[in-house]
This record gives structure tokens, C-alpha cells and sequence, in this order.
């Protein structure tokens, strides 16, 4: 397997992450939701915590795709100049 398709194959893992952090994070704010509702704030403010972790490591995954797709990039434009060369 080359650099590119490693890369790509890793980028797809890191994808998977982000939509299933997102589907977590939308799924905790309906609960959150729910539990206001139900004038439950002890258990509400938990799960604010708990929101407001995934929406961190949300942010650290969305920064490590960036910075695997800048990668995917560089190596396909070496690859494309490589084999045009």
C-alpha cells in the first residue's frame, strides 16, 4: 500500500470518529433536553459536562483531519509530479 492510500484509508477512520462524536453530541443534548424538561438538573448539568467534553475532542479530531488531509494533498501532488516526471 502506498503513502496516499495509507493516508486516505487514515483520514476515513478519523472521518468515522467526527460523525460519531457529532450523532453523540446531538444524542447527549436531546437527553440534556429531556431532563430539563423533567426538572432534573443534577442529572442535566452532568450530562452538560459530559456535552461539553465530546464537543472538545470534537474539536481535536476536526483539527487532526485538517491536518491529515493538508497531508493526503501534499502526498497526491508529489505522487502526480513523480509520475509525470
Amino acid at each position: 500500500m502506498n503513502q496516499f492510500d495509507y493516508l486516505v484509508r487514515e483520514q476515513l477512520k478519523t472521518m468515522d470518529k467526527l460523525l460519531y462524536l457529532q450523532s453523540e453530541i446531538e444524542r447527549c443534548e436531546e437527553i440534556k433536553e429531556q431532563l430539563n424538561q423533567l426538572q432534573d438538573e443534577a442529572k442535566a448539568e452532568s450530562v452538560q459536562f459530559e456535552i461539553e467534553q465530546m464537543r472538545l475532542q470534537l474539536y481535536q479530531i476536526q483539527h487532526m483531519f485538517e491536518k491529515q488531509t493538508e497531508e493526503v494533498i501534499r502526498t497526491y501532488q508529489n505522487q502526480k509530479v513523480e509520475t509525470v516526471s
